[in-house]
Parts: C-alpha cells; sequence; structure tokens
C-alpha cells in the first residue's frame, strides 16, 4: 500500500490509512473519538494490517484525541502492541492528555516498546520522519 491507501471503503477503514510527511509513508491509526466497541474492532483490524508488512517497515502515528480507554480495551491494547512490535520501525502518539498514566505505563511496560507522546500530528510526524 502507499500513501493515501486505506484498508477499504467503511469509516473505521478510513480511520487507518497511510499519509505522506516529507516524503515518508506513516500508517495513521485514526482512533479519535472512537467509541469502546469500535475501538476493540479496530485493534482487532490494527493487528491485521500491520502483519502483512515487512517486518521493520512502519512509521506509526495513534491519534487517540477524544477516546475514552477501559480496561477490556486497555488489555486487548496491550496484546496488539506487542504482536505488531515485530513490523514497526517507529511509532508516535498523539491525543494521550486524557489516557490514565497507569494504562500508558503498562502499555509501554508490556510491549517492551518506547510510545512517545506528542502534542500535534504535525510534531508526532516531524519525529516519525527523522532518522
Amino acid at each position: 500500500m502507499s500513501p493515501g491507501d486505506t484498508v477499504g471503503g467503511s469509516r473505521e477503514e478510513e480511520r487507518l490509512r497511510f499519509i505522506e510527511h516529507k516524503g515518508h509513508a506513516i500508517l495513521l491509526f485514526d482512533l479519535s473519538n472512537c467509541g469502546s466497541k469500535e475501538m476493540l474492532m479496530m485493534l482487532d483490524q490494527i493487528k491485521a494490517f500491520v502483519e502483512r508488512h515487512p517486518p521493520g517497515s512502519l512509521r506509526i502515528l495513534s491519534d487517540f484525541t477524544g477516546t475514552h480507554i477501559d480496561k477490556k480495551i486497555a488489555q486487548r491494547a496491550k496484546e496488539v502492541l506487542v504482536l505488531d512490535r515485530p513490523y514497526v520501525k517507529k511509532a508516535a502518539w498523539v491525543g494521550t492528555e486524557h489516557l490514565p498514566h497507569v494504562f500508558y505505563e503498562n502499555f509501554k511496560s508490556f510491549s517492551q516498546r518506547e510510545l512517545p507522546t506528542f502534542t500535534t500530528r504535525e510534531e508526532a510526524m516531524d519525529w516519525l520522519v527523522s532518522e
């Protein structure tokens, strides 16, 4: 897939797409304003989508703006973070202001990944394409 490509045509699938920034493809997980049911469905789609790419090839931007994460979602997110780790070159998060700190620390610890957070998508994208 290339920048601008999505998984399919539904609203949920448009939330999972490649965007281009400074000549690099970034996989956007637009999880903003997701309800619990939609978030769980998105996590399954993310796992399946990421696994179709070569190991170490993806730059991923996850946007959690306005999303409420409960224990059930947090557990599934931890699983997905572990399973997609081999495919990720770099990952950055935005919109985590309302994410409970304990969940964020658990995500990092459980997945054994650095998950830097940024205030804006632009800042995150700049970091993702920096070497």
